[in-house]
């Protein structure tokens, strides 16, 4: 049996009780990062063995623990922060697993996306996900593509790019879009920067910000 196990995105605490269970019963742990997540597992006191799986695992090494997974054992599959699957290599594993014809449990839990969503003030009945902006093929085109979105929008993006992303953005999109900038969520410096899009490239011109980003697009007519 194959467990897709959310864990915390920031705060330990977000574990869930049935995470928590899982994670000590299974036979084996298949972590992202290990080193990582052996400070989640450390916390709670979790001593399941674990291995490695993430971008640069090969296809035999998914086809491995779906064999294991196959003749018996039980794997959790968990990614550095939040739910697997979402903008990590997690996908690989769950095909494998479904050719062996292994049965999935989705542990629910945290998602940056979500959390972000949540505390954004954006409209929440209608949105629409897409993950990291690409590197560097194909951002003019994203970019273009939110100009008469009717729904909210979520995205993902590394510090070292938002100032050169809020710039394109911004030649874009226009002054007067509303956007919010959720950074570091649920850790100690949790913020939520609701404003409009010239105002916020303006705001990290000189001082961009760091940790983890989500930045979420108010649909074309929304306005704080």
């Amino acid at each position: 049996m194959l467990y897709l196990v959310a864990t915390p995105i920031g705060n330990l605490e977000d574990l869930t009780v049935r995470a928590l269970r899982i994670l000590k019963e299974v036979d084996l742990i298949a972590a992202e990062d290990t080193r990582h997540s052996s400070i989640l597992l450390k916390h709670y006191g979790i001593e399941t063995p674990c291995t490695s799986f993430h971008s640069h695992s090969s296809d035999a090494k998914a086809k491995a623990l779906a064999e294991e997974m196959a003749a018996g054992k039980n794997i959790a599959l968990i990614t550095d922060a939040g739910t697997p699957g979402i903008s990590d290599p997690a996908w690989a594993l769950i095909q494998a697993a479904l050719a062996a014809k292994v049965e999935i449990v989705p542990i629910p839990g945290a998602a940056a996306f979500l959390t972000a969503l949540m505390g954004s003030g954006l409209p929440m009945n209608e949105f629409l996900y897409l993950g990291f902006i690409p590197a560097k093929k194909g951002r003019q085109t994203l970019f273009e593509s939110l100009r008469d979105q009717e729904r909210t929008v979520i995205l993902y993006e590394s510090p070292h790019r938002i100032q050169k992303t809020l710039e394109q953005m911004l030649a874009i999109l226009g002054a007067a879009r509303t956007v919010v900038l959720a950074r570091e969520l649920t850790k100690l410096h949790e913020t939520f920067h609701l404003c409009t899009l010239g105002d916020l490239a303006t705001q990290f011109k000189k001082n961009p910000p760091k940790g983890e980003l989500v930045i979420l697009v108010a649909p074309e007519n929304f306005s704080f």
